[in-house]
């Protein structure tokens, strides 16, 4: 006959405030962190970190519609130096995004090709 070990004592399910939980993935998804170590640092899974994440961002308010916002304005920066693209050195836009990607749109693209990419930027 096999072995059964009877674990007693306290609940293990734990229950978080919302602050709490706002708190520790803020923590754990900022740039240059690794979750796993804030998972660790926690105890709580890295699993429920990226849950909780998920929750957080379904329950945030969506942005409103584009005819609702009106014009805006974005900020362009002109630099001298030329940047190394894979496009080669005919680049006529480029466009810097968060976490180092950056799209880059040639002089040779159509006018119609450049506003679909612009747009999808939005």
């Amino acid at each position: 006959m096999g072995q059964i070990t009877v674990f007693s004592g306290p609940e293990r399910r734990r229950h978080w405030t919302d602050e709490q939980r706002l708190r520790i993935v803020t923590e754990a998804f900022t740039p240059g962190v690794c979750v796993s170590a804030v998972a660790r640092r926690h105890d709580v899974s890295t699993g429920q970190l990226y849950t909780w994440r998920n929750r957080l961002l379904v329950s945030a308010p969506s942005p409103a519609d584009d005819r609702e916002v009106g014009p805006g304005f974005a900020q362009a920066v002109v630099i001298k130096e030329q940047f190394p693209s894979s496009a080669g050195s005919d680049a006529a836009i480029v466009v810097d995004l968060p976490h180092g990607r950056r799209v880059t749109i040639s002089s040779g693209a159509s006018p119609v090709m450049a506003s679909a990419v612009l747009k999808a930027l939005r």
